[in-house]
């Protein structure tokens, strides 16, 4: 089994890709929001995001148990 590299930086469509397919208008709602996971911005102007803020983000968003959905 291959260890994750939690530095990788991903690409929007590479997170869009791992989160089952969200769409782009939606991620970029939830950046408004400040609800995304945390972004870099490179100096070509995309967006990357590290692999392990990416599982961080969704580790804090997980349900705790016997809490109400």
């Amino acid at each position: 089994m291959k260890a994750i590299d939690r530095d990788e930086l991903l690409s929007v469509r590479q997170v869009l890709e791992l989160l089952g397919g969200v769409s782009r208008d939606t991620f970029y709602e939830w950046r408004e929001k400040r609800t995304a996971p945390p972004c870099f911005r490179l100096p070509n102007g995309h967006l990357r995001v590290r692999r392990g803020d990416l599982l961080d983000w969704l580790e804090g968003l997980r349900d705790a148990p016997g809490r109400a959905a």
